[in-house]
């Protein structure tokens, strides 16, 4: 097997043994979410693929990603001035009723999310274990 790869022109070593704890917030329609599948792939990652749309976020999940900056998608939200985005109360609100609103691709792993933009960005999460 191999030890490195390149992405885009930059190497990355190939992680071994991570382990299942790890969550994919994945749209499959989204070519920057199936670029992050691809790289967790390539990493040999056990992780979920947690296809938000159909499920909704998940409420254990839900204080991680109220953490992260940018996690909303404005171009998504329905009606803008329904919500103060600058209260995290308002931002679960907004992503209980609507999930397309979440940023994506978002690995969760061992306590901690990172939006994969650029999908390279969620190596630094994965490097961190």
């Amino acid at each position: 097997m191999e030890s490195a790869y390149v992405w885009y022109g930059r190497q990355y070593d190939l992680l071994p043994n991570i382990g299942i704890n790890m969550r994919l917030y994945h749209n499959p329609r989204c070519s920057k979410s199936r670029q992050a599948v691809a790289l967790l792939q390539q990493q040999g990652a056990d992780f979920e693929d947690y296809r938000y749309l159909e499920k909704g976020i998940s409420p254990g999940d839900m204080s991680i990603l109220l953490e992260l900056s940018d996690v909303i998608r404005l171009n998504d939200i329905s009606d803008k001035s329904e919500y103060n985005l600058s209260q995290k109360n308002e931002i679960q609100r907004l992503l209980q009723i609507e999930p397309k609103a979440l940023q994506r691709p978002i690995l969760i792993h061992n306590g901690k999310a990172v939006i994969g933009r650029p999908p390279e960005d969620i190596l630094t999460l994965l490097h961190e274990s």
